[in-house]
């Protein structure tokens, strides 16, 4: 499916870029997966325009109402993959979400930032020496060894499907939790069938390997050890920063890098939101996601004067 804008997440960052983007007569997707942070606040006193305060819950499913109305198509299902197809003057990007995959020549990241660190120990202690969050950045150093992947999802099981490529070994460790939806995946791809193996077993630690200076395997609650060279964190869906991470963006820390157009250094690339890190607040997730839309409407038209 084509699109002139695809805008990544749902919140106030994601929806005000939409609502921009659209009033320009532009055809624009919004596609969500999970919680927002807006829907975990149970009131919200002070944003403007309301003197009683409202809950997050109810801007959230506001806003979205909001953009249907408007005629963004706004779809529910988790982006698992972000690629450029074409560089400039004909920027392309495809974007995979659930079993469906979009089109656009301009992208605004308005997820938030999930990254998840599950609790377990050593972990911390390992990041950087082994412990990677990101499977398209690390995995090259990874040919030919024994790594995991840990997480339960559909994120989980696409960074395992790129490590099944170049490891050895690949193993998905649910941590204890639900593998349905894992399996599931796997069953829909059987080429990696004999590289990635599924283990539910609760983790109890990351152990460094015998010279202290990377991870050398992980022990489960029953004691048993499994050795690996690496471990990749996949925890829930995909946020902001992992994108980035596979898109080769500039980053701040764990917080996209943009000028004050929310362009970020890849061409078509929009950020907005908690995805920028700063004040994590509605009021400027709603300004970013503003200027966000208003630069891609710009970026859009110069597209089309040079076609």
């Amino acid at each position: 499916m084509n699109y002139d804008v695809i805008i990544i997440g749902a919140g106030p960052a994601g929806v005000s870029a939409s609502l921009y983007a659209k009033r320009a007569n532009l055809n624009v997707a919004v596609i969500y997966s999970g919680e927002s942070q807006l829907e975990k606040a149970h009131k919200i006193d002070n944003y403007y325009g309301f003197p009683e305060g409202i809950s997050g819950p109810d801007l959230y499913a506001n806003g979205i109402a909001q953009a249907k109305n408007l005629g963004v198509d706004v779809v529910e299902a988790e982006v698992t993959h972000i690629e450029m197809l074409a560089p400039p003057p004909k920027t392309q990007y495809s974007v995979k979400a659930g079993e469906t995959e979009y089109s656009a020549p301009a992208i605004i990241l308005a997820t938030g930032n999930k990254k998840l660190r599950p609790q377990i120990e050593g972990i911390i202690e390992l990041e950087g020496k082994g412990v990677s969050y990101c499977a398209v950045c690390d995995g090259f150093f990874y040919r030919k060894k024994d790594v995991a992947v840990i997480g339960n999802g559909t994120f989980a099981f696409e960074e395992a499907s790129h490590l099944g490529h170049i490891a050895e070994s690949v193993t998905i460790l649910t941590d204890g939790k639900d593998d349905s939806e894992v399996r599931s995946a796997l069953s829909q791809d059987t080429s990696l069938a004999d590289k990635i193996k599924i283990d539910t077993r609760k983790v109890a630690k990351i152990l460094p390997n015998a010279e202290n200076t990377k991870v050398g395997g992980v022990t489960f609650d029953d004691g048993e050890l499994l050795s690996l060279d690496g471990v990749f964190v996949a925890l829930g869906s995909a946020g902001a920063a992992d994108f980035a991470k596979k898109l080769g963006l500039m980053l701040n820390g764990d917080s996209i890098a943009t000028n004050e157009k929310m362009a970020t250094n890849a061409p078509g690339i929009f950020s907005c939101g908690n995805a920028n890190g700063g004040l994590l607040q509605v009021c400027k997730a709603v300004y970013e996601g503003g200027v966000a839309g208003l630069s891609a409407v710009d970026y859009i038209r110069n597209l089309k004067k040079e076609a």
